[in-house]
């Protein structure tokens, strides 16, 4: 913001690598006195104490309200506002809470990623949205102001300043400075709408196994796969144990989520390990007989003996909440949930955003959710897509395919030749295929793995946590 009151922005000015033009970097004519930029959009008030956002318009990010305001501050997806009144107020994408300010006064607001903070006139903290990594457990105290994360928050105290959240993206401990800077090669929108920013690497990734595998399950940025013995195998980022799984020699089946994972032993009984909130970790008891979990999905599935579907986990969006019926398949997204009904039509819940969950008609084989999208299999060997196409992961390859996999935001089918055809955001070269011949694929957030015909694991895109090896021999 220039002395004259007019802003000037530099730097992208779209999303990503895309030609397409949101124009976050031009800002309007005009006098403001603060302005705060975002992922894809920004906001400044205006010597009227109105607010002015411009940018990326989806979920209404750039729609503020009317109203007399003292500070704004843009986030990823939402942005917050404090009112004359001291009322803090949100707008924008609300898949975690993020934009549901409580009520009360405020001197500022922080926008993060998916959590907001707020500093009170008394000068604590109070935080709201996702709370993942603690970034919304303020600690108590007296605080100055206040910058929320991606998945951490800073506040700056009388004495010094603080963070709390993720450690591997800010120390906790105090700091010399409580900004925090984003680069320009931070993914897409989140969850819903778009791909969540990568977790960092963990300082000690598992090593990958040789073995023969009978199934993969790429997750967020871990690996899990099924050897014929019936032993589990997990590599990659190992946080929160994610990638240490139980003992034992009797599963049949397994899913990796975002930071967690399950297995089917062969009793029926699942068991979950990983990353716990939101009772991720804790199925249901009773006998089931299939799984499903994405790479960004912070919920898993399962289907009963009888077909019918329960879900446990994240619920924000109704994602857990399966409807009643009879279902032969299910799959977990980030917000959704879908499952292939036993008449072959498929069923999705939980959020609506950008129509991931407008499942297409007709008869169906296969269903794969994750990410903002889902994917069908038909009868004809057709795949159809549907949901957020940002980076073209709803846009199918044409083809003749046995299977689907949707990653979180991109897309692979298995051909009956056994061929692995990738589509969508290839930034990681998560849809760069390994040369061979496979009978299975799954894919993750950033990477990709197959199950070659031989029983070899063979995996392509991100790797910095070691989730993604290259093919290895059993």
């Amino acid at each position: 913001m220039r002395e004259n009151g007019s802003v000037e922005c530099w730097g992208t000015n779209n999303f990503g690598r895309s030609v397409l033009d949101y124009g976050q970097a031009d800002p309007p004519e005009g006098k403001f006195t603060s302005v705060s930029t975002g992922y894809l959009h920004a906001c400044g008030l205006q010597t009227t104490g109105e607010i002015t956002c411009w940018g990326r318009s989806s979920f209404n990010r750039t729609n503020p309200p009317s109203g007399i305001f003292t500070q704004v501050s843009a986030g990823t997806t939402h942005s917050c506002a404090v009112r004359e009144s001291g009322q803090a107020v949100c707008w924008g994408m609300n898949n975690y809470g993020q934009s549901n300010a409580p009520s009360g006064t405020f001197t500022q607001v922080s926008a993060g990623a998916w959590h907001s903070c707020g500093l009170r006139e008394n000068g604590t903290v109070e935080c709201w949205g996702d709370d993942e990594y603690d970034q919304s457990n303020a600690p108590p105290g007296r605080h100055l102001a206040i910058s929320a994360g991606t998945r951490h928050s800073c506040a700056l105290s009388p004495t010094g300043a603080s963070c709390w959240g993720r450690r591997d993206e800010r120390p906790l401990e105090v700091i010399a400075e409580l900004a925090q800077t984003t680069s320009d090669t931070t993914t897409p929108d989140p969850v819903t709408p778009d791909p969540v920013t990568p977790d960092p690497p963990t300082p000690t990734p598992t090593p990958t196994p040789t073995t023969t595998y009978t199934a993969v399950s790429a997750g967020g940025f871990h690996t899990c796969a099924l050897r014929s013995t019936g032993t589990i195998d997990c590599w990659g980022n190992n946080a929160n144990d994610r990638a240490t799984p139980p003992s034992g020699s009797d599963f049949t089946a397994l899913a990796a989520g975002n930071s967690h994972t399950c297995a089917l032993r062969s009793t029926g009984a699942i068991v979950c390990w990983g990353y716990g909130a939101n009772n991720r970790t804790m199925p249901p008891s009773g006998s089931f007989t299939a799984l499903g979990s994405g790479s960004d999905a912070r919920h898993t599935c399962a289907l009963a003996s009888g077909g019918a579907v329960s879900c446990w986990g994240s619920n924000i969006s109704g994602q857990s909440t399966a409807p009643t019926g009879a279902f032969s398949m299910v799959s977990a997204g980030a917000s959704h949930s879908c499952g292939l009904r036993s008449t072959g039509a498929i069923h999705c819940w939980g959020t609506s955003a950008s129509g991931r969950t407008t499942a297409q008609t007709g008869t169906f084989t296969a269903v794969s959710a994750d990410g903002g999208h889902s994917c069908g299999l038909r009868s004809t060997g057709a795949i159809v897509c549907w949901g957020l196409n940002t980076n073209s992961q709803a846009t199918v390859t044409a083809g003749t395919y046995s299977a689907v996999s949707a990653g979180n935001a991109h897309t692979c089918g298995l051909t009956s030749a056994g061929a692995v055809v990738c589509w969508g955001a290839n930034a990681n070269g998560q849809t760069t295929v390994a040369a061979g011949t496979y009978r299975a694929v799954s894919a993750g957030y950033a990477h990709t793995c197959g199950i070659k015909t031989d029983g070899t694991i063979a995996c392509w895109g991100r790797n910095v946590e070691g989730q993604a090896p290259a093919t290895r021999s059993p």
